[in-house]
């Protein structure tokens, strides 16, 4: 395969780590971009020529240029770049504030968009390249308690899916991965944040915050397979633009399409009669 250098954001656990294993195992070079350099040290020092570890915090928007100036000076391309940094929060609307959801904006969408931006100028220089956004089933469906969570990642899958159309015929592909529970430590104690629950949501979302607080250490999905997968797609002529990982990814989404279009069917002559009468449909250019 033809080396690839990859910038990947919270690269200290969970899937960032194990993607960045998988791609230095395949020879390529890797941008660790981590709050914590020492987090990754051991990966510098058992790859010193293809490892560069970085500081780096993922809502700091103004610092997204600097990390792609670095990684072409140290390497000289930049071929793969991976938003993988984020976490949650518990709540219902009423208990989760806006310092908690702007946080969460930041971190999934103005984080990303602003590394992104910085990123294309070089690859499409280079007529090639590919983006991988790290959702999640959530990305595509929501339940009562991860309101926060499912808007800043339904936000990044919009601002992703226009991004596609944009930049495929510069040769740049998009990637949006939908996991379901692996055994990151997305769910961690330190990681996975509650919100204060109220006496008018506890008993609603008792069920909820169990099924979260509990499922660290449990969940079935391999992260270190989905980073084979994931490494052996961006070195692959074909992406898909939404990739679900996992059997109940899969399951979900496929849900949640075929609801969607029953309901879209369902209500489609209602929903008609809403145009002006004898007016024939506007031509769109997608």
């Amino acid at each position: 395969m033809t080396t690839q250098t990859w910038i990947i954001t919270g690269a200290s656990r969970g899937f960032g780590r194990a993607l960045a294993e998988s791609a230095l195992e395949a020879g390529d070079n890797v941008v660790a971009a981590v709050r914590r350099p020492d987090s990754v040290a051991d990966l510098r020092a058992t790859h010193p020529d293809t490892c560069l570890i970085t500081k780096f915090d993922a809502r700091d928007v103004a610092a997204a240029s600097d990390l792609v100036e670095e990684t072409l000076d140290r390497f000289g391309q930049l071929d793969v770049l991976v938003n993988n940094a984020g976490r949650a929060v518990v709540g219902a609307v009423e208990e989760v504030g806006d310092a908690q959801l702007r946080e969460l904006m930041e971190l999934h969408l103005f984080g990303p968009a602003a590394l992104v931006r910085a990123a294309l100028p070089a690859m499409r220089a280079r007529g090639t390249g590919t983006i991988v956004q790290m959702s999640s089933q959530g990305g595509r469906m929501s339940f009562p308690g991860v309101s926060t969570y499912s808007a800043s990642k339904f936000a990044l899958e919009g601002w992703s899916e226009a991004l596609a159309g944009e930049v495929a015929p510069f040769g740049i592909r998009v990637m949006i991965v939908e996991p379901s529970r692996f055994r990151t430590e997305f769910n961690a104690a330190d990681v996975l944040e509650f919100a204060e629950p109220s006496e008018t949501y506890r008993d609603v979302l008792a069920a909820v915050r169990a099924d979260m607080a509990g499922a660290n250490g449990r969940q079935e999905g391999d992260p270190a397979r989905a980073a084979e997968i994931i490494v052996s797609l961006a070195h692959d002529e074909e992406v898909p633009l939404r990739l679900p990982l996992g059997r109940e990814a899969v399951e979900r989404i496929s849900g949640v399409y075929r609801r969607g279009l029953e309901d879209v069917e369902r209500w489609a002559e209602t929903a008609r009669s809403a145009d002006f009468a004898g007016v024939p449909a506007s031509v769109r250019p997608i």
